[in-house]
């Protein structure tokens, strides 16, 4: 073995037995030569997962539009001018019909998210019944709803929610470039609750808002050194939407994107990496790169709340040329 990879092997491991991940560790893995962090990643991969498989998740907006935060990347934000409108919550019988048809297609896991800074009790209610009868259908359920407090996490753990998604987006010094109606402490404190009530966590960060690459590093860290690590962690690539401030900035070139998932997988081994928003700008080739590097899950559908998804049949279409299969 090539002593460059064996001795990122050796630091690797020493790593993951500190309970600190440092800044200057991931830092050294974003720069190895690419052929050695995908290498080094595929073997993390294959240490803890089914290199071929590919956990299916599909995604529904049950609350589109009209959200008082200022998510720069957000098109559902009211204080942006976008064609995202303000809508009502979905009916009981429109989410059950659309997670049906999610798991006809082959998801496992039907993920629903609400544009809300933190949800009212009354509407928290209509998504608990939502939450129990979409696991009535076999299916794993997924909520992402904004800050929670601790009586409404132990809401959704009574209804039996497998996941929470909260992200936190990017790192705390690059936050305020990105967010400034809630702070990263909301975010964390919304993480601890979900962890408090034994729900599983669902967090991970997007790339290409024009961060730099040591705050990149800084959103790997923060999410690798979160104790327990997250169980599924989204990678988000920025989908840039007219009207939004970020629409307009230089796009992260791939190959940065997939270094990310590398380093991801190398950092939480045992983690879900999920390819998340972005994935209708990247052809088959990229895509296949992030799976090399160890992403081992997807969103599976049209539609990521708002902006447009691959088909259900191109996904298809390229875990058969890969041979991949759905978990």
């Amino acid at each position: 073995m090539d002593q460059n990879i064996q001795f990122h092997t050796k630091s690797i491991k020493k790593e993951q037995a500190s309970k600190n991940i440092s800044n200057e560790y991931i830092k050294s893995l974003f720069l190895m030569p690419f052929n050695d962090l995908i290498y080094q990643a595929q073997q993390v991969h294959r240490s803890n997962f089914d290199a071929n498989k590919v956990q299916l998740s599909t995604l529904l907006s049950i609350k589109t539009g009209g959200c008082s935060e200022d998510c720069a990347y957000c098109p559902q934000s009211a204080r942006y001018n976008t064609d995202v409108e303000n809508e009502k919550i979905l009916a009981l019988d429109e989410v059950i019909s659309a997670a049906k048809a999610a798991k006809e297609s082959g998801a496992s896991r039907f993920c629903m998210g609400a544009a809300w800074r933190s949800p009212k009790q009354k509407d928290l209610d209509l998504v608990k019944q939502m939450i129990v009868e979409v696991k009535k259908l076999g299916l794993e359920s997924c909520a992402t709803l904004g800050m929670l407090n601790q009586d409404q996490t132990r809401q959704l753990k009574e209804v039996g929610l497998d996941y929470y998604n909260h992200n936190l987006d990017t790192s705390p010094e690059f936050y305020g470039d990105i967010i400034s109606t809630r702070t990263y402490q909301d975010r964390l404190d919304t993480l601890q609750n979900v962890r408090d009530q034994g729900i599983h966590v669902c967090c991970g960060g997007i790339v290409g808002m024009g961060e730099s690459l040591d705050e990149r590093v800084g959103l790997l860290a923060e999410l690798a050194n979160l104790t327990p690590q997250p169980e599924s962690v989204p990678i988000n690539l920025l989908t840039q939407v007219e009207g939004t401030p970020l629409f307009g900035i230089e796009e992260l070139d791939h190959f940065d994107f997939v270094k990310t998932i590398a380093v991801a997988r190398i950092l939480m081994p045992k983690s879900y990496v999920r390819l998340s928003a972005g994935r209708e700008k990247m052809n088959e080739a990229t895509q296949a790169l992030a799976f090399l590097a160890g992403a081992n899950s997807i969103f599976y559908g049209e539609e990521l709340l708002t902006t447009e998804n691959p088909a259900s049949e191109k996904d298809q279409e390229l875990m058969k040329k890969l041979g991949i299969k759905a978990i």
